[in-house]
């Protein structure tokens, strides 16, 4: 079953190129994942201009693999200082609706 995570990382002010420096390789890697069927990184327009990563996987496993990457765990390092707080990770499984 597919999972849909969104991750919502508020920045501090300031340093939003710094951050998505850091991202642009960790995202370029986990493109190339098994597993992962799309890996995007946005920003609101409005209120807190948070960034959104929207990923999708192909199941449990690819999530998995993907949390214990060494692209995502220095992402995780490069990004420490630019951010607010941890992200607010969802975590989501389709829904079948089909009849």
């Amino acid at each position: 079953m597919s999972v849909k995570v969104i991750a919502f990382v508020s920045v501090k002010p300031g340093h939003e190129d710094g951050f998505v420096a850091a991202a642009r390789p960790c995202i370029a890697a986990s493109r190339a994942e098994p597993g992962v069927l799309y890996y995007d990184l946005w920003r609101e327009n409005d209120g807190e201009r948070r960034f959104v990563f929207n990923e999708l996987y192909v199941d449990d496993a690819a999530v998995q693999a993907h949390m214990v990457s060494d692209h995502f765990k220095a992402f995780g390092v490069a990004a420490r200082d630019l951010v607010v707080a941890r992200p607010i990770i969802m975590v989501t499984h389709a829904v079948d609706v089909a009849d």
